[in-house]
């Protein structure tokens, strides 16, 4: 492993973009599922809290759907110039563009909303290509030299798509793929800092759009991680079981720590909520 992957591997964690479970206390998602392991890719923006200021400043923005870009890339851009961990991410989403793509074949790049848009417009900047912002109804502007205008028509132009995280590339196909398309061009390379490992490449691969990763997130990345100190033997068993087999690695957890649920259920508003949702759902046949 490379100086520059292990400084990768380090920035993830010193960010908590990637955060593992302590050992028997698995996370609660969203979905009301468990496991050993959360992803914010966006934290590498510096910190968590400097993520949610730059995502609060595009929920006030995106209403104005030419104005936005323009202050996102003049936000990321400032921060670029103070922040030591996203420079450094950056430059290095940057470099591993230029050693896998011929960039002279691109011809636009774009991001998706919202937090594509956390790496996408200061890399359309740095590589001096026009940068499509997306948003979740489709809309589509083109931003050229820090001043955006209305889409007309890209003429089959190649676009490269630069994204936090890809899982099943669901948002690739039921938003990305379709604007460009509507608006004459076609996604030919996609750029991701994360890799979740859950068929997105597979998909991006019917489309015949080549799909490139800075980060795995796989077993391999977590012997890395363990070999680096950062989380311990009993923390890569249990992400061991989970890579293996999420359902049951999660079921035959609650089952043998039914302690777990039980103060889940007693526990603040949010994690309540998800135990219930499990309990409803029954997504580990505890019923």
């Amino acid at each position: 492993m490379d100086n520059n992957q292990k400084k990768l591997l380090k920035w993830l964690f010193e960010t908590n973009a990637v955060r593992v479970c302590p050992q028997n206390k698995p996370f609660w998602y969203t979905s009301g599922t468990i496991g050993p392991y959360y992803i914010n890719t966006h934290f590498l923006y510096g910190s968590e809290e400097k993520a949610n200021g730059l995502l609060r400043l595009i929920d006030m923005e995106k209403e104005n759907e030419l104005q936005c870009p323009e202050k996102v890339l003049a936000e990321t851009l400032k921060n670029y110039e103070s922040d030591d961990i996203y420079r450094g991410l950056i430059d290095e989403l940057h470099s591993f563009i230029k050693n896998n793509i011929d960039i002279d074949k691109v011809d636009y790049v774009s991001g998706g909303e919202r937090r594509d848009w956390f790496f996408s417009l200061i890399i359309a900047k740095l590589i001096n290509k026009p940068h499509i912002s997306i948003y979740k109804n489709l809309t589509s502007v083109i931003t050229i030299d820090g001043k955006s205008e209305e889409i007309t028509d890209l003429n089959g132009g190649k676009v490269l798509h630069i994204a936090d995280l890809i899982t099943e590339a669901s948002s690739y196909e039921r938003a990305w793929i379709p604007a460009i398309k509507n608006n004459g061009g076609q996604i030919k390379w996609s750029v991701v800092v994360i890799d979740r490992k859950q068929g997105g490449k597979e998909l991006l691969d019917s489309y015949g759009i080549e799909s490139f990763a800075m980060v795995d997130i796989d077993i391999k990345f977590f012997k890395k991680v363990v070999d680096m100190g950062i989380i311990n033997s009993a923390q890569f068993d249990m992400i061991e079981q989970y890579i293996s087999d999420p359902k049951k690695s999660m079921a035959d957890f609650l089952k043998k720590n039914p302690g777990f649920l039980e103060q889940s259920l007693k526990a603040d508003d949010k994690t309540k909520e998800r135990a219930k949702l499990c309990l409803e759902k029954d997504f580990y046949g505890l019923k």
